[in-house]
């Protein structure tokens, strides 16, 4: 046992106390290296090697070895944990064969018997008790947790209610706050993840970026306010302010500042750019990319590429509108650029490729819709019918051209009409632009007029084809009837006589 009195505070075998009963019960052939400073610091320690307790009562019951204490009743129930550091008045106070724990601050670690936990900060970890391999810096991180386990909590009140959950990290403050038993999340930022409770495998980086999730999963949200309102959405990816701020849906991806900001419900949406799908609460499986794609739309299976492609589209469903911005109500229609905008198309292996089977030729309105020739030419689809006429006699008046487009790198020879030349013989068989000027010819038109001439030319020649026959045949009868009159005249000629001369 010690010696009595102390010579000035030193033992034998490098051991050194100052305090009442400080190393009280040391044996000081096997204890050796101990430091207690304050009363009753390192009481029971016997055997202990290498522990330094300063405080009233610090170490109280050590056993263990290179344990360090300083402040107040710290690591008092340690009896055979080793390598741990406390500092602050309570830290690690229970603390009886957990190993390696760091603890630094008012209450820290108070009641732990976990092992490799770290705690910064007053009443960090305070209510660890098994939980392991835990790191916890600011006033208050992961305060509740009891068996939780390589949670890592910097910031005031960060993962303060985590008790069971394992592998979730938060910085900031309240970062976690709510988290109880979801795990594997990370959240960055003044109240990130604030209301989880157990949802698990969610990342928020950003103020209150998903602050309002509790159960979701699987949800990354990066960016002040993104995610704010989802609570039990999963699969979300939100990056940029506010990005998807009000959804409760899942697998929606919204990258840019307030994009998709309205979803509520809507599943399965992409948005990428800012102000994409906007508008969109409870649509799904749109994809939006660009500034303002789809802003407007509420609808579902949408795509839209480009900046302010598809702002238009409202209520309409199953559009496509690339560098375009969509027509408002409509549904099922594609579009590709803009009308004023564009002036040429050039698509990679289309260019003279022809395919087996019936192949009908493309056509394009004044206004850029695409449509394939012949048009529905059943009887169902018509009115007004009527025969043709005199309507395609202006047609004769067409005069056919050889020439070359001037754009044209190739310079091929074209054959055709001048549509200005045609607008003046008939003004039904040209089409005009969007600003009403003329553009180009009816050739469809054209070919229908020409058949209707063609025909009436036809019934011409069968007339006088049929009047050709009729003389041909009275002509032969005619032939006939002389031939037949000509041999009763040869009948009836007298006998020639023979006249004797004298």
């Amino acid at each position: 046992h010690a010696v009595t009195p102390a010579p000035d505070g030193g033992y034998p075998n490098d051991n050194t106390a100052e305090g009442t009963n400080a190393l009280s019960n040391l044996n000081v052939t096997s204890g050796m290296f101990n430091t207690a400073i304050g009363a009753w610091a390192l009481f029971t320690n016997i055997s202990g090697l290498r522990n330094t307790a300063v405080g009233r009562v610090a170490l109280y019951n050590n056993t263990g070895d290179d344990n360090t204490a300083l402040g107040a009743q710290t690591l008092v129930a340690n009896t055979t944990g080793h390598n741990n550091t406390a500092v602050g008045v309570h830290a690690l106070e229970y603390n009886q064969n957990g190993l390696d724990n760091t603890a630094n601050g008012f209450y820290a670690l108070w009641v732990n018997a976990g092992s490799y936990n770290t705690a910064t900060g007053s009443n960090v970890l305070q209510a660890n008790t098994t939980g392991s391999e835990n790191t916890a810096t600011g006033f208050s991180a992961l305060f509740s947790n009891t068996s939780g386990e390589d949670n890592t909590a910097t910031g005031i009140y960060a993962l303060y209610s985590n008790t069971d959950g394992d592998f979730n990290t938060a910085n900031g403050f309240q970062a976690l706050y709510s988290n109880t038993h979801g795990t594997d999340n990370t959240a960055t930022g003044v109240n990130a993840l604030l209301d989880n409770t157990i949802g698990s495998s969610n990342t928020a980086i950003g103020f209150q970026a998903a602050v309002s999730n509790v159960s979701g999963n699987n949800n990354t949200a990066t960016g002040s306010g993104a995610l704010t309102s989802n609570t039990i959405g999963t699969n979300n990816t939100a990056t940029g302010f506010n990005a998807l701020f009000r959804n409760t849906g899942s697998s929606n991806t919204a990258i840019g500042f307030q994009a998709a900001v309205n979803n509520v419900s809507g599943n399965n949406n992409t948005a990428t750019g800012n102000g994409a799908l906007t508008s969109n609460t409870i649509g799904t499986n749109n994809t939006a990319t660009g500034f303002n794609a789809l802003f407007r739309n509420t609808g579902s299976t949408n795509i839209a590429v480009g900046a302010l492609a598809g702002q238009n589209l409202t209520t309409g469903s199953n559009n496509i509108d690339i560098g375009h911005a969509g027509v408002a109500g409509e549904s099922a229609k594609i579009r590709i650029g803009t009308q004023g905008t564009q002036n040429g198309t050039f698509i990679a292996g289309i260019y003279n490729v022809s395919e087996g089977g019936t192949i009908k030729p493309v056509y394009i309105n004044s206004t850029g819709r695409l449509g394939t020739q012949p048009p529905a030419s059943a009887r169902k689809f018509k009115e007004e019918i009527k025969a043709m006429e005199k309507t395609s006699e202006g047609i004769l008046k067409l005069k056919p051209v050889t020439f070359r487009y001037k754009n044209d790198a190739e310079c091929t020879p074209q054959f055709g009409l001048i549509a200005e030349d045609v607008a003046n013989v008939n003004p039904d068989l040209v089409v005009r632009d969007e600003n009403g000027e003329i553009y180009t010819v009816r050739y469809e038109a054209v070919n229908a007029m020409l058949l209707n001439e063609f025909l009436k030319e036809h019934r011409k020649v069968e007339k006088l084809e049929a009047t050709v026959e009729g003389l041909a045949a009275t002509v032969k009868e005619q032939a006939a009837q002389i031939q037949k009159v000509s041999a009763q005249l040869e009948t009836s000629k007298p006998a020639p006589q023979v006249v004797k001369n004298p």
